[in-house]
């Protein structure tokens, strides 16, 4: 327990928001990776979360704003950042360690990365999948971004947590897509499918990146709109 204390007190150092660790077990019963071994040296892995900023996510309305493109690159270097070195800290240690990059897409086509960052996150306790497919947190609902490192450093797993969306509509209703299907999971979704018309959702990003100033396949809308992580009003 100690080791695992040590390294999400690192990982915090490094400016995580929250870090959590997943027991790879049930990754390696035929989750999806690539490369199909991409796990076989490892037994666990780290989930790392940088909290966006609220200001930047507030005043988004229809779809992404230039602030938060800027934003969402900046958030996926610091992450990168953090995990290249939690990657040094295990490695000066004795284990194996990789960083799996926050924003890097390995299938084209399918829009997958090397591993799913939101299924690790679920599994490591950062917080539930919700309606939108995002990890919502209970300190800061989805307004988070996600990276991951694989390791064999024997760490301490923490536990999902259970999904509090309940009959909430609001990423339903303010999606631009009308991608989100409202249908909600007590575990966690099967497949994309199950949760959105992803199609809709991929085309409305691919729109969304040929704004100017925009460049990247963002949208930020169910993010904003989420009751979890919003700052109450002040009395």
């Amino acid at each position: 327990m100690t080791q695992t204390c040590e390294l999400k007190a690192m990982g915090r150092a490094e400016g995580a928001s929250l870090v959590g660790v997943a027991d790879l077990s049930e990754f390696k019963k035929g989750w999806k990776v690539i490369p199909d071994d991409l796990l076989k040296p490892y037994s666990v892995a780290i989930s790392v979360a940088v909290h966006l900023n609220d200001e930047i996510l507030d005043v988004i309305t229809d779809g992404p704003t230039i602030a938060y493109a800027q934003h969402y690159r900046e958030i996926n270097a610091k992450l990168d950042n953090i995990t290249a070195s939690l990657v040094d800290w295990i490695k000066q240690r004795g284990f194996t360690a990789e960083a799996v990059p926050a924003s890097f897409i390995t299938d084209e086509v399918n829009l997958l990365g090397n591993v799913s960052h939101k299924a690790v996150a679920r599994m490591a306790g950062i917080g539930w999948q919700g309606k939108s497919l995002l990890i919502v947190s209970p300190q800061y609902g989805p307004r988070i971004r996600l990276a991951t490192v694989l390791t064999d450093m024997p760490l301490v797993p923490d536990m999902p947590l259970k999904n509090r969306c309940g009959k909430c509509v609001e990423c339903t209703k303010a999606c631009p897509a009308s991608a989100i299907k409202n249908v909600l999971a007590d575990d966690r979704y099967e497949s994309r499918d199950e949760a959105l018309q992803f199609s809709r959702c991929a085309d409305k990003t691919i729109e969304f990146k040929a704004r100017a100033g925009i460049g990247a396949r963002i949208c930020g809308v169910c993010v904003k709109v989420c009751p979890f992580g919003k700052k109450k009003p002040q009395q």
